[in-house]
């Protein structure tokens, strides 16, 4: 190996379509991958041979990826674009149409130009000082970079604290982390090596992934030495150095092609949006199927919108522990009649699994038996504290164990009639050396691949479903996982702790999150653990969290009690309302789930997202776009009944509840009520609507599109419809309504098409203009009927 003081010395060893691989004489192997013109590709081998050689992250523009993974040469997908080489000998320059990627041979330190018009923008450069480990130090893996002091760091995916990952340090090294600080907390769940970096002076980003399936660490500028300069890092404890340089220029390009790279993003059931009923104590209770009952009956009760519950492990218990797949007959004797309750109301039923078999489990033998556990070389059970107990992991690297899986999740769940799987405590929190997972044949301690094993139980869970029920689209939701996961599974913020900080920096893990490629998230609303929340908090939870595509209400508080929408009674009504808030935007919610499906569109965003010009949106706040279109703001501290929002200068802002047409750039004084969440739209935009009247299992559906035209200027909107449920649309059956037009004083005038051969619901379509804008609108050519709609002035426009 090469000595700091002789750094090895590389040399174009061979060049072909997309890859140009570098030797060295000391052995080492740098590989160099061309593959779009905005995503280039580095890969460090000190040994000249991967560690390894499958990458189960990388699906470009793929809604799958083989079970056993794809081989990190393979360059199906891409497009693999011509592009120019210079060699002088001490440098390497390769260029494309956006990216210019400068080699210095001798000890192999790269920069990053990033092309914006006819300028080349220098954006990144490797530390000068042993950038990379060529056998300096010891086994693991390092990327350092210089840095500057006005750099902002993005994504990193689930992370605690600001959006802005700047002076912070990073693990991943994913934890069942239950209570956690959203504030402080480290390591959390997830494994999404992935950091965006904003550029403010020169007003660019980049992205750079690294896919790697080790315990990591992200230094963002906590540490410093004195012999190195200002830098960060990225640091692997086994594994191999490959990562991925994605050009922006923009945040929003770099989050949309970072999402395209590991995978399309499933389309779930329109259901799966709606509000889910959940908590620890129902089915803890030795009284349980009688409080699933009584759930039903109190929504009803008190008219609480209810498409599914997320039900909690307790189903599964012997005694005070946790047994997944075994029934609880003395507390649900007749799962199949249980679940028919639940789904003659309406309410799917989506029961928690766990990967973990404690030893006393009734199935642990036979699994054991099968090899389908994580076992020592001896194939002994390698032991893991789980719940009060030890027990052991499934191995879903093991295909025999995926197959026992989903015949588990068939025959004890699905054929009782639960439809999804709610797949929970799968951090997979193995540290022995001896642990040994099977790879697909190819042996390696289990703590070298612990993020890929979440990935496949959820992968698993999700082809029992799809089998079991071929026709509709699938409901998997996921605790813990890697980049990659949004390809199956809804995810969450795990077990958060009650308090109004969690409120607040909930918010920004999940924006953080969305950037990194999830945006199909929410948080368990009033907090998981931790006391009861009081009325306000509780109300403030509900405000923020029906504007997140998960919005399940989750507890188990300190004293037994559950969170219920109905648990202050003073404030149900408002948390009905709220609900019922939700089911009216619930075309608009949908829509962005689609286009999140269709082309990586985040549906949560930061401000600066969308507003990146705006420098005052990268300061940091409580806010958050919904879409493109709609800037929410909810309340995060006690007492306030006035919220101060900045509305971005790059657009005029609507305020939704008021009609008030206010300038961007400039600060909004608003009355902050708790039956009101703070609330604007952008002007120009178009918001569907579902205006029918909403009742508890009466499920009712009128489509209507709310205008926010501008005083001059542009109108425009698209809007997906389908039914919600099966794979139809993929051949066309679907609608998508496309509405543009111009405005100016004294007219609107609209064209409205639509695409897809699904025939509309109604024979008309309702457009709603803003209170007291009296202009006349015109669609496709015609004057448009008025009528009177809950008080105000609404467009008809008849459709066929």
């Amino acid at each position: 190996m090469a000595s700091l003081a002789s750094p090895p010395v590389f040399s174009i060893s061979k060049e072909e379509r997309g890859r140009i691989t570098l030797s060295s004489s000391d052995g080492a192997v740098a590989e160099l991958f061309v593959l779009e013109d905005d995503i280039v590709r580095v890969a460090v081998l000190p040994g000249g041979k991967w560690n390894l050689a499958k990458t189960w992250a990388i699906a470009p523009g793929l809604e799958d990826v083989s079970t056993e993974g794809r081989d990190r040469l393979d360059l199906s997908g891409f497009s693999c674009p011509a592009f120019r080489t210079e060699n002088d000998g001490a440098q390497l320059r390769v260029e494309t149409a956006a990216i210019r990627l400068t080699v210095k041979l001798a000890g192999f330190f790269c920069s990053w130009e990033i092309k914006r018009g006819a300028e080349w923008i220098k954006v990144a450069k490797d530390r000068p000082t042993q950038a990379y480990n060529f056998g300096w130090w010891d086994e693991r893996v390092y990327h350092y970079l210089a840095r500057t002091p006005d750099e902002m760091y993005f994504g990193l995916g689930e992370r605690s604290g600001e959006m802005n990952r700047a002076g912070r340090r990073f693990e991943m090294r994913d934890l069942d982390v239950m209570g956690y600080s959203a504030r402080n907390s480290d390591p959390l769940y997830k494994h999404i090596p992935f950091c965006i970096t904003w550029k403010p002076d020169s007003e660019i980003a980049f992205g750079l992934f690294y896919d790697t399936l080790s315990d990591c660490a992200f230094d963002m500028g906590c540490e410093r030495d004195n012999y190195h300069g200002l830098y960060r890092s990225f640091v692997a404890d086994h594994g191999d150095l490959d990562y991925w340089f994605i050009a922006g220029p923009d945040i929003a390009q770099v989050t949309r092609r970072h999402t395209w790279l590991t995978g399309t993003p499933a389309f779930l059931p329109r259901w799966s949006l709606g509000y889910s009923g959940s908590t620890m104590s129902y089915t803890d209770a030795p009284d349980a199927q009688a409080r699933m009952a009584d759930f039903l009956a109190q929504c009803e009760k008190h008219d609480i919108l209810c498409e599914s519950f997320h039900l909690s492990s307790g189903y599964t218990s012997i005694g005070k522990r946790r047994y997944v797949f075994h029934w609880n007959k003395e507390k649900f004797p007749d799962p199949k009649a249980f679940a028919k309750s639940y789904a003659d109301k309406g309410v799917h039923l989506c029961p928690n699994i766990k990967p973990c078999l404690l030893r006393d489990h009734p199935l642990f033998e036979e699994a054991r038996n099968k090899g389908v556990l994580i076992a020592d070389q001896k194939g002994e059970p390698a032991w893991v504290q789980f719940w009060d107990e030890i027990g052991a992991y499934v191995d879903f690297t093991n295909p025999a164990a995926i197959a026992w899986w989903q015949e588990k999740v068939t025959s004890a769940l699905l054929d009782n009639g639960l439809d999804s799987t709610w797949n929970d405590n799968n951090e997979y929190e193995v540290v022995s050396p001896n642990a040994r997972a099977l790879l697909f044949g190819a042996p390696r301690p289990a703590r070298d691949v612990k993020p890929l094993q979440p990935l496949l139980m959820m992968r698993a869970s999700r082809a029992a479903q799809k089998a079991h029920a071929p026709g509709k689209r699938p409901y998997v939701v996921t605790r813990s996982g890697m980049a990659g996961l949004q390809r199956y599974a809804q995810t969450w913020s795990g077990d958060n702790a009650t308090s109004w900080e969690t409120l607040r920096y909930n918010l920004k893990m999940g924006l953080g999150l969305a950037l990194s490629g999830s945006s199909n998230l929410g948080h368990d609303v009033g907090g998981f653990s931790g006391p009861k929340p009081d009325e306000e908090l509780f109300v403030r939870w509900v405000q923020s969290g029906i504007f997140h595509p998960r919005f399940s209400i989750h507890s188990w508080n300190d004293d037994g009690s559950a969170n219920e929408p109905w648990m202050h009674p003073n404030a149900t009504p408002v948390v009905r309302d709220l609900i019922k808030f939700r089911a009216r935007l619930m075309p608009y919610l949908y829509d962005l789930m689609w286009r999140y499906h269709r082309n990586g569109d985040p549906v949560l965003r930061p401000t600066f997202h969308d507003c990146a010009r705006d420098h005052r949106t990268f300061e940091e706040n409580d806010e958050m776009m919904l879409g493109a279109s709609l800037l929410v703001a909810p309340v995060v501290e006690p007492g306030q009944i006035e919220r101060i929002v900045y509305l971005p200068r790059e657009a005029d802002w609507v305020n939704w509840w008021t009609d008030e047409l206010c300038k961007g750039g400039e600060t909004a004084a608003c009355e902050a009520p708790w039956d009101k969440p703070v609330l604007f739209a952008r002007a120009g935009s178009v918001i569907p609507l579902n205006i029918a009247e909403q009742h508890f299992a009466k499920p009712a559906y009128t489509l209507a599109l709310r205008l926010f035209p501008p005083a001059n200027g542009v109108l425009a909107g698209e809007i997906f419809e389908d039914d919600g449920e099966s794979e139809a649309y993929r051949s066309g059956q679907y609608r998508l309504w496309k509405l543009t037009g111009a405005c100016d004083d004294s007219a609107i005038t609209l064209t409205l098409s639509r695409e897809g051969s699904l025939a509309p619901t109604d024979k008309s379509l309702r457009l709603i203009p803003p209170r007291g804008d009296a202009r006349r609108v015109e669609v496709n050519g015609r004057a448009a009927a008025e009528e009177s709609l809950e008080g105000r002035r609404c467009v008809v426009v008849p459709v066929d």
